[in-house]
């Protein structure tokens, strides 16, 4: 199993965009329809652009209208932490990677089944890994997800 952990801060600065450092470190938000996945359709897995812990998959993602991409279940949950985020003036569950602590975006619960569940990410904090570089990146353990008969391959969903 690998290990996922933070770098330094200065490690991180020399790998990150200045805006992926703003969003992962500082809890900055994105805009909308003006990122890297908010509309990707390719079959793959979405990574912390910090550390590399396994997030969501390109199958649990659709499209919520809201110019971020929006999965309703992580791939690894684990990986994940949750915070509540009161900075807006409201109540909102931000949602962090576990090892690196990075902002990822928030969690509402308007989802689409079966979860009900829009996990609400910013692209400069995930780093896609399509299904045919996953075993040479060391996300093999995932390859299984893509072979079911009855998956999607990846293709964004619009849901109501």
């Amino acid at each position: 199993m690998a290990e996922y952990k933070k770098p330094s801060d200065d490690e991180i600065r020399q790998r990150l965009t200045p805006d992926q450092y703003q969003i992962t470190q500082c809890s900055n938000t994105e805009l909308p329809f003006q990122n890297a996945y908010w509309n990707n359709k390719r079959p793959g897995i979405y990574v912390d652009v910090v550390s590399g812990e396994p997030l969501f998959s390109s199958l649990e993602k659709y499209d919520s209208g809201t110019g971020w991409p929006s999965f309703f279940k992580p791939l690894e949950k684990a990986n994940l932490t949750f915070h509540i985020d009161r900075e807006m003036g409201i109540e909102r569950t931000e949602v962090r990677s576990r090892n690196a602590d990075s902002h990822l975006g928030h969690v509402f619960d308007d989802g689409p089944e079966p979860t009900g569940k829009r996990f609400c990410m910013n692209s400069g904090a995930l780093r896609f890994i399509p299904v045919e570089n996953m075993e040479a990146e060391g996300y093999g353990k995932f390859l299984s997800l893509f072979d079911k008969p009855e998956a999607d391959k990846g293709s964004v969903k619009k849901v109501p």
